[in-house]
């Protein structure tokens, strides 16, 4: 998806400046509905629930019938949960990753930013949920012996130590469990079109990570 790996919030938040908030949305949506990633539209999340930009799909429950738990919600999300549900008999290594919220920041000028209280994030849900699948899908295409896979990320206002993101992987050894999982929340960084703004005692912007989204296949 090209058009949405090229808009980044830095660059809307640039024309936000010059024009009303209005103007900027309907750029967004005009460049998503080029592809049908647009509000209202039919994308489907896991199990048919409509995927929109709501920040409610359900990342709290785990499927019932699948070894791959992808969403993205405004709840907390269930690391215990993630982690105990990934363990399978034919697999002796589960690897978890977190991303909590720190008290720090690198601006995009590579200045700090002290004293973070808050991570706003947000996400085009239906493209997100699309691109957290291929990303499942490639994984399991690089280390074939995979278990399960756990994607989740949190969206919404979320304060110091709380968890944005989980990455859980479970396989039948350490090392393809270890290396899948830090290949994932790499590449879900790199990949999925989630975006945070941060605050902090100086102010509130983008956070200073953002970067044109390339795609799953693109990725090392």
């Amino acid at each position: 998806m090209p058009e949405l790996g090229g808009v980044s919030p830095q660059a809307i938040v640039g024309r936000e400046k010059r024009t009303e908030r209005a103007v900027v949305i309907a750029l967004v949506i005009e460049l998503h509905d080029r592809r049908g990633y647009r509000r209202g539209s039919p994308l489907r999340g896991r199990g048919g629930r409509p995927a929109t930009y709501s920040g409610q799909m359900p990342a709290a429950r785990p499927p019932e019938h699948d070894d791959e738990w992808i969403g993205i919600g405004s709840d907390a999300l269930p690391v215990a949960e993630a982690l105990q549900w990934a363990v399978l008999d034919r697999c002796g290594g589960v690897v978890s990753f977190t991303g909590t919220v720190r008290d720090h920041a690198t601006s995009p000028d590579g200045s700090a930013r002290e004293g973070v209280t808050v991570l706003e994030y947000e996400a085009y849900e239906g493209p997100a949920l699309g691109r957290m699948r291929e990303l499942a899908a490639e994984a399991r295409r690089r280390w074939p012996g995979l278990g399960r896979i756990a994607l989740l990320h949190r969206v919404g206002r979320l304060g110091r130590g709380e968890t944005a993101v989980v990455v859980v992987v479970s396989a039948p050894h350490r090392g393809e469990a270890f290396d899948a999982a830090r290949w994932a929340i790499d590449t879900l960084k790199e990949t999925v079109p989630i975006w945070k703004r941060e605050e902090w005692s100086g102010g509130s912007d983008w956070g200073g990570d953002s970067r044109r989204l390339a795609d799953v296949s693109e990725t090392s």
